[in-house]
């Protein structure tokens, strides 16, 4: 098969080339000076001027019909030119058109820039108050600490047992620790005793001495291994040891997403342990934990009433803020030291950062065993 289209092909190209040679030859031989080429120029010019006028007349009449005729097999002019149409013939409708949308362009919205503020006049001259984090953009203005009362203790501790407490406290202090921080939150998590599930919380006085300006019952840790709302495995301990409070973590409004539960006014410890900054915080109780204040109850926080919250944040914030001494840290593990041990320079010297001169101090010690060593 191939064969024979091949001989097909040749014979075809042999045909052109010799009408193509003859066209030529024709060519040459009307532009010599034969007799034969002379006299058929002589007659194309004679009849020039009739073929001319012929192909006008033909082109205005008879091209149309002439055009037609040709090429009626294909009914291509018909379709392309409806006034060429016969009328004795059917002829396939139009082919549609389809027109195509060109895509919307996109352009981004033009939004006019807001008028500029005017600022009335008697605040031209105040400085631009500080931007409040995103956690606190919806929070009202603190209230003055000095409208803000502490929930009445329905069972106070005694004289002597406070007497006890503070003197527990400054044995528990090093010297560098007494020195450089102005209030101090003493926690016991004791399941027992005289001292168990409560804060006290005592101010440094210009003499040196401490005084105790609040005592509350709180909530720490249930001291277990449980599941935690969010489905992981977690562990509701509440950790021994020295903490501060972490300054840019302080929070009027907090709510946890792992345990879901509100956090009212949650104050952070700066505590970095294994590279991560922990979750352990002092904070507001919920209203249905109100009743469990007293008693272990918490994941892992400190719990207390939240007005007594409220007051003890507004206080910390209000009179406290400056410089504190900075707890070691092991770069090895990226963990703080909760100990108690403070960090110096080569030189020997405190280094401090900004922060809250409060220092938070929470043991296992009930005050039974106290008591039990005095006799």
């Amino acid at each position: 098969m191939r064969a024979r289209t091949s001989t097909i092909g040749l014979r075809a190209l042999s045909l052109v080339y010799l009408a193509s040679a003859s066209a030529y030859g024709v060519a040459i031989a009307l532009q010599s000076d034969s007799p034969w080429a002379v006299g058929v120029r002589s007659a194309y010019n004679d009849a020039e001027p009739v073929v001319r006028a012929w192909s006008q007349t033909a082109a205005q009449t008879a091209k149309p019909a002439v055009d037609w005729a040709v090429r009626e097999d294909k009914a291509f002019f018909a379709w392309y030119d409806p006034s060429r149409r016969l009328a004795h013939k059917t002829y396939p409708a139009p082919r549609p058109q389809i027109v195509r949308e060109a895509p919307p362009v996109l352009r981004p919205a033009i939004i006019p820039a807001p008028p500029p503020a005017v600022a009335p006049p008697a605040a031209v001259a105040t400085a631009n108050p500080p931007a409040k984090r995103p956690l606190e953009l919806a929070e009202q203005t603190p209230a003055p600490p000095s409208t803000l009362a502490p929930v009445p203790d329905a069972s106070p501790p005694s004289p002597a047992e406070l007497d006890r407490v503070l003197t527990h406290l400054k044995v528990s202090l090093t010297r560098e620790l007494y020195d450089n921080f102005n209030l101090f939150l003493y926690i016991s998590k004791a399941d027992t005793g005289p001292w168990a599930q409560r804060m006290y919380v005592f101010q440094k006085q210009t003499d040196g001495n401490l005084k105790l300006l609040y005592e509350w019952p709180v909530s720490t840790g249930r001291e277990l291994i449980e599941m935690a709302p969010d489905g992981r495995q977690e562990t509701s301990f509440t950790p021994q040891g020295y903490y501060e409070i972490d300054p840019d973590r302080m929070y009027r409004h907090y709510y946890s997403m792992q345990w879901d539960q509100p956090m009212p006014y949650a104050m952070f410890f700066n505590w970095e342990k294994d590279g991560y900054q922990t979750g352990l915080a002092i904070h507001g109780a919920d209203a249905a934990d109100l009743a469990l204040l007293g008693k272990r109850s918490s994941a892992g926080c400190v719990r207390l009433n939240p007005q007594n919250a409220a007051l003890l944040f507004h206080l910390i914030r209000a009179d406290y803020k400056g410089l504190a001494p900075r707890f070691a840290y092991d770069r090895r593990t990226a963990t703080m030291g909760n100990d108690g041990l403070l960090m110096h320079d080569k030189a020997g010297n405190l280094e401090y950062a900004d922060g809250y001169k409060v220092l938070v101090f929470i043991e296992n010690e009930g005050g039974a065993n106290v008591v039990a060593a005095l006799f």
